[in-house]
């Protein structure tokens, strides 16, 4: 892609940036932005949104998804590079069974709200998350795509 800020316009793009704001609704109770516009614009506020979004699919080891441009910018990626990186990559290896379990509690509940756990940039850097929502991306049926996360809080360590 010739603009990296132009992702969010890929069809592919938008609509998972539909499936993240639905299923965000949906489990959280509230919108987690102002959705005006159509789904085309939806995405590109998303991407462009004052916090981070970040997603991943539903395999098994499964492989990140979607980063708003915040996103990208504090794991110190891009695009390319992200839709290539197993999720549990982003954080270090004594962190990951914590991790696990927070994805866990959030694939029975549906969400968990208030997380606060250490992640790593791809350079290395860490970072202390605090006060994410994590939630379960569901379709139109229900059936279970991935999950994501929101935060607008972080502290590098």
């Amino acid at each position: 892609m010739d603009d990296p800020n132009q992702v969010w316009s890929q069809p592919s793009v938008v609509e998972w940036s539909q499936l993240l704001l639905n299923s965000y609704r949906h489990w959280v109770g509230r919108d987690l932005m102002l959705r005006t516009g159509g789904p085309e614009e939806q995405a590109h506020a998303l991407f462009m949104a004052p916090f981070v979004v970040v997603s991943h699919g539903a395999q098994e080891d499964p492989i990140l998804n979607y980063g708003s441009h915040l996103a990208l910018t504090l794991w110190e990626t891009t695009w390319e590079q992200l839709l290539q990186t197993p999720s549990r990559l982003t954080a270090e290896a004594v962190n990951r069974a914590e991790r696990e379990w927070m994805l866990e509690r959030a694939r029975v509940q549906g969400y968990v709200d208030n997380y606060r756990g250490v992640r790593i940039s791809n350079s290395g850097r860490r970072f202390l998350v605090e006060s994410a929502i994590v939630w379960s991306v569901i379709d139109q049926a229900g059936r279970r795509q991935g999950q994501a996360a929101t935060f607008s809080r972080w502290t590098f360590l």
